[in-house]
């Protein structure tokens, strides 16, 4: 979660790491040029500062004082509770103040005791003033406390002698670190640079190979030197009288423990909170492929949990309170960390599934006998596949796809003996053999932005359907908006037509009393080969009076500009068509028939398909365990964000398994355009 806090008092022109520290003399109240000279008179330092906390799972505001004559950093509740007891504070001497690199606001103290404070200023340079003087403190009173230490000169000379030996030894290690990671880099641009030749690529097994066991020793080393710099800190803490570890085990994934080669199979998240280690993937370290899913593995979905109404919401007041007191309007909620309990039991991509619930109606939009009938029958799928996204009356949400995951599942569709010329709102006829397969695929193609990909089709109808979505979220107040940004595309091979659509916006309101969703927003249609096209207006419902999630739309032939249809109701209840030869059809879309997607067993997916990868999870939330379902999504993001920063250190680019970009969106790498033989 991410805040602002207020501004720090302190005394002007301090705090600056890149000039030697000052020192402010009681008589003239002047700064003194001398080098590295403390005074147990310098003014202390206070302000409100971040702080983690595992109370909340989260982020708050904490008034802070720096005791530089105590050596202590302590803090209240808020500043008017300073002349109380302090909430908690930290000796100084021996602490270790580190910058963190998660961003340019936060920032650690570590105390000899073992005890850690995770703070975040208002911005960098508020960062640096806290940083620096907490530092000069810390020198102070850990030099004070050597000073007291009863040892003879012969000791002090003799462990001054090891810890500058073992400093420069170190220091040495980073140098060739250093080194041995601009080697890495350069093999990898040599591999990906190697021009094309028959029979040779940069796809090679022997150069994949390659990459990866360079990539997996660059690991090891890291950690290693991590290591070695973690032992030192703790030698110099049991040196002033801080307790002494012997040995730092190492955090190794299984995979290094057991031997196996093969980086994916660490994120299969078996074992109670497994994932706490750090997976630096990449497509290619994963042995799974959506082209190798066997679709006789599938079975139709059995996750039939709803999601539950209002109750964990009330239980949890405090915390969406505290959550929006450090909110402003308009704010971008991209970063936000949301608590846990108003999480839905899957991920975004799964839900992009349930849009095609309704596959019988998908593939019956190629039956159209004129593009005139064409274009209508897509737009009565359009707004029939939006009331299946939701699981329940409440408003919550999916979890946040990891870059790299993946979502596949299909439907088979009954075939019918005549394509019917409208949809039906009855049952299918299940006596047709052989039925259509519908094929799904999504990936989360990028993090920042969060982008997905999700693309489906079904060959024998030779139509399919390509979609990118950058989700967006802001704070509006009571509510929290969401925009969905990018462009789905549906070809019609038979017709050799393309269909562009867009999406509406989502809203999820009353969020502190009972949260629901509407949807809002104009989308646009439209055929560049027929000429027809279809404006739909999602209508937010008014302060005052007015319908729920009411929608009216229109289709017209563009060169004569005639309306050939017309639609209102509601998205998720009644809506009516109203077409030029006056007749009106009404189409309830509780009550059509909802195909159950057809799913692989958890223990047949892939490392990164979404419920494989959120399995713990969503099983603590089954069991309302809501400690339990944090730590594992924590686990999650917090090697998602590893695995960033190991990119942008190695300047090595993220590389999509299913999606390829093209322009401002991503396309699906094998589209039936592509791989589907035309019409004899």
């Amino acid at each position: 979660m991410q805040g602002e806090t207020t501004a720090v008092r302190v005394p002007e022109n301090e705090g600056k790491l890149d000039v030697l520290p000052q020192t402010r003399t009681p008589s003239s109240g002047r700064a003194s040029a001398k080098s590295w000279q403390y005074s147990d008179h310098m003014e202390n330092i206070d302000g409100y500062l971040m702080k983690y906390t595992n109370l909340v799972t989260g982020w708050q505001y904490r008034f802070f004082v720096l005791n530089n004559e105590a050596g202590l950093l302590e803090y209240f509740v808020n500043e008017q509770s300073r002349p109380q007891k302090p909430r908690g504070m930290l000796p100084l001497a021996g602490a270790v103040i580190s910058p963190s690199d998660e961003d340019s606001h936060t920032f650690t103290v570590n105390a000899i005791s073992g005890e850690q404070y995770k703070l975040r200023a208002t911005d960098a340079k508020e960062r640096q003033h806290w940083v620096s003087r907490l530092q000069i403190c810390t020198q102070h009173h850990t030099e004070a406390m050597g000073k007291v230490r009863r040892r003879t000169s012969t000791d002090k000379l003799y462990y001054r002698r090891i810890a500058l030996y073992n400093q420069t030894l170190l220091m040495i290690c980073f140098q060739m670190m250093t080194q041995a990671q601009g080697h890495h880099r350069d093999l990898i641009q040599s591999i990906e640079g190697l021009p094309p030749a028959p029979g040779f690529s940069p796809l090679d097994q022997d150069l994949l190979m390659l990459k990866a066991t360079s990539m997996a020793t660059m690991n090891c080393l890291n950690e290693c030197l991590h290591i070695l710099h973690l032992q030192q800190v703790a030698r110099q803490r049991g040196s002033l009288g801080g307790p002494t570890i012997e040995w730092l085990e190492p955090k190794l994934p299984d995979i290094l423990k057991n031997g196996s080669g093969s980086l994916g199979s660490f994120a299969t998240g078996e074992g109670p909170l497994e994932g706490g280690g750090l997976e630096l993937s990449s497509p290619e370290s994963c042995s799974f492929s959506g082209e190798d899913i066997d679709t006789e593995d599938e079975a139709e979905d059995s996750f039939t949990d709803k999601e539950e109404d209002l109750g964990a919401v009330e239980e949890e007041r405090s915390v969406i309170l505290h959550l929006l007191s450090q909110l402003k309007l308009g704010m971008d909620l991209t970063r936000v960390v949301l608590p846990t309990f108003i999480l839905e039991k899957r991920s975004l991509l799964e839900m992009y599934a349930d849009f095609m619930s309704h596959p019988d109606l998908f593939v019956t939009i190629t039956d159209g006998g004129s593009p005139e009938d064409r274009m209508v029958r897509f737009v009565e799928y359009y707004l029939t596949s939006f009331h299946e996204g939701r699981k329940g009356a409440i408003a919550k949400k999916p979890y946040n796809p990891i870059i790299g995951e993946t979502f596949h599942c299909s439907w088979k569709v009954p075939k019918r003996p005549e394509a019917p010329e409208e949809p039906s709102q009855e049952s299918p006829d299940l006596t047709s053999q052989d039925p259509y397969q519908v094929r799904f695929v999504a990936e989360q193609v990028s993090h920042h932005p969060p982008v997905s990909g999700f693309y489906a089709e079904c060959p024998e109808r030779r139509m399919c359907v390509n979609t990118h979505v950058w989700t967006k979220s802001k704070f509006m107040g009571m509510s929290i908006g969401v925009s969905m940004i990018g462009e789905g595309c549906l070809y019609l091979l038979e017709h050799d037509e393309e269909y562009t659509f867009t999406l509406p916006c989502a809203y999820a309101r009353s969020i502190l009393t009972v949260p629901w969703v509407e949807l809002g927003g104009k989308v646009n249609i439209s055929c560049a080969k027929s000429g027809y096209s279809a404006v739909i207006t999602f209508q937010t419902k008014p302060f005052y009076g007015g319908k729920l999630h009411k929608v009216t739309g229109e289709v017209k032939h563009n060169t004569t500009n005639a309306v050939v249809c017309r639609v209102q109701g509601e998205w998720n209840g009644v809506l009516e068509f109203s077409y030029t030869s006056g007749e009106t059809r009404v189409v309830d879309v509780t009550k059509l028939p909802v195909s159950k997607k057809r799913v692989r067993p958890v223990e047949k997916q892939g490392p990164t398909e979404s419920r494989r990868l959120w399995q713990h999870v969503t099983e603590a939330l089954r069991q309302k365990d809501i400690e339990n379902a944090t730590e594992h999504k924590r686990i999650l993001e917090e090697r998602q964000r590893t695995e960033e920063r190991h990119r942008v250190e190695t300047e090595t680019a993220w590389r999509t398994r299913y999606f390829d970009r093209e322009g401002e969106g991503w396309v699906y790498h094998k589209p039936l355009w592509k791989t589907s033989a035309p019409n004899s």
